[in-house]
């Protein structure tokens, strides 16, 4: 019997195999769709339909691969041409195993993407995702080993938002590390202050230089100045005989974070501002004067401006350090952020813990979305890591967060009462009940997409969409 001369061509072999693996793929797979350069959907086949919401393929042609996946990654893969090779994704409260692949003309040239549910089921992977998450422990042991004790840690990208206050905020921030000016951060307790002082620190040309944070309100009165500007050799009795460096010496060169600079005692006032004036200290019990080039960025939590007209801040100092004023808004306004300031919280929690797979879900954020954070990002966080210590499975619901958020957490789940005679725009109006309604869906079904979309009588694809719109959706990505 004789071969075929097309057998051997390395041509026809190539076809062949590419049609051959979309083929296995396909048979194998939970679900296939794929989208064109533009990214949308060409194509879908019929095991992924149920798990979007659709009956029929012809809902999906034509149509943004957004309207039918919201957050979905496939676009990315197409204009990038960089493949996604694995990831986790949750679709309608399950994680699947995912793939997502560029589509090649003839040519070489990027003309859409495709993405495969590889497994419905997790259990297969667990050797794997066993591994991965030994590796992850390893490098969040070694980034401890190698923290320096003086090194900021947080950037940019860790001050999470898109809310025009958050958004505001971090562009003035940007601003302030290309100069060296003083800068002075407002806001309540717990939103963030510390790792946007870090921020600025780490974008700045001082970043390779030392970041010592000092609570002003911590320090005792009679130790406040030798802690600021150290102390000469014998400076007094029971004082260190090799002498103390100051803050401000160990801080040379690069930023010194005053938190609470509002407590700061008067008489210790006039020294920071000269400071501040003449880049020079003098340490306690010496009469050597010393040059430093330090950044001071200061923050507090009351009103410099009223603590002036009482008397209890110099007006010269406060006009010193507002040069540059951010003010970092409470986590009550910023609960669109909520998801993406979760995740993040989420992952650094992971990071000191042994957390893996954590998750939070549609469910948790819409009763997370009903307490209004007096505690702001700080009590967040502690809410998030309490949750994650009396869960087991690491996956966060609202009945999670039920028990253990604090009396009148539910006080947001009415719809905002407005005072009488105040007239909202129409749009407005319509957008803040639709969104109240999604979320009381979510709580009456504990986060169940299926269920939650059957009782507002819509496809789970149109509810994804709206979760989507109001950043209710969580956090994991979509295929």
């Amino acid at each position: 019997m004789s071969v075929p001369s097309s057998v051997s061509d390395p041509a026809y072999l190539r076809a062949r195999a590419m049609e051959t693996l979309f083929e296995r793929l396909e048979n194998l797979c939970e679900g296939a769709i794929a989208i064109d350069r533009n990214g949308r959907v060409v194509y879908v086949n019929e095991k992924y339909l149920a798990a979007l919401g659709l009956k029929r393929t012809i809902e999906a042609i034509g149509r943004p691969i957004e309207e039918i996946i919201p957050n979905s990654l496939m676009r990315k893969v197409a204009e990038t041409g960089e493949p996604i090779l694995l990831d986790i994704m949750e679709l309608g409260g399950e994680q699947l195993v995912v793939t997502r692949m560029p589509i090649e003309d003839e040519r070489g040239t990027v003309i859409g993407a495709i993405g495969f549910v590889l497994y419905d089921q997790l259990d297969s992977l667990k050797p794997l995702l066993a591994r991965v998450a030994q590796l992850e422990s390893d490098l969040r042991l070694a980034r401890r080993q190698l923290s320096n004790a003086r090194a900021a840690r947080f950037t940019f990208a860790d001050f999470v938002g898109k809310t025009p206050a958050i958004a505001g905020a971090k562009e003035l921030a940007g601003r302030a590390a290309r100069q060296s000016v003083t800068v002075l951060l407002t806001g309540e307790t717990g939103t963030g202050k510390e790792m946007l002082a870090q921020a600025i620190h780490n974008a700045s040309s001082r970043a390779d230089k030392p970041f010592v944070s000092v609570n002003v309100a911590a320090i005792p009165d009679t130790l406040i100045e030798s802690e600021f500007f150290g102390t000469a050799p014998g400076a007094y009795t029971g004082a260190d005989r090799k002498g103390r460096e100051g803050k401000f010496r160990i801080a040379d060169g690069g930023t010194l974070f005053l938190d609470e600079i509002g407590e700061m005692p008067l008489q210790l006032q006039a020294k920071l501002l000269r400071v501040l004036q003449e880049r020079e200290i003098e340490p306690l019990g010496s009469d050597k004067i010393s040059k430093v080039d330090v950044r001071v960025v200061a923050a507090t939590n009351v009103d410099l401006r009223k603590r002036v007209s009482d008397g209890a801040f110099r007006a010269d100092l406060y006009y010193r350090l507002n040069v540059l004023s951010i003010d970092l808004p409470p986590l009550r306004d910023c609960l669109d952020d909520l998801p993406e300031i979760c995740a993040r919280l989420l992952e650094d929690i992971s990071a000191s813990g042994d957390y893996v797979n954590a998750k939070i879900t549609p469910s948790a954020l819409a009763a997370l979305s009903r307490y209004d954070w007096p505690g702001n990002v700080r009590e967040l966080r502690n809410i998030l890591e309490r949750a994650l210590i009396l869960s087991d499975s690491g996956r966060l619901t609202g009945d999670d967060f039920a028990r253990i958020l604090p009396v009148g957490a539910e006080t947001r789940l009415a719809a905002p009462a407005r005072p009488t005679g105040i007239v909202v725009p129409y749009a407005e109006a319509e957008a803040e009940f639709e969104k109240h309604t999604l979320e009381q869906a979510l709580a009456a079904t504990n986060g169940q997409i299926s269920e939650a979309a059957k009782m507002l009588r819509i496809s789970r694809a149109t509810f994804y969409k709206k979760l989507a719109k109001f950043g209710l959706a969580s956090g994991p990505s979509s295929v």
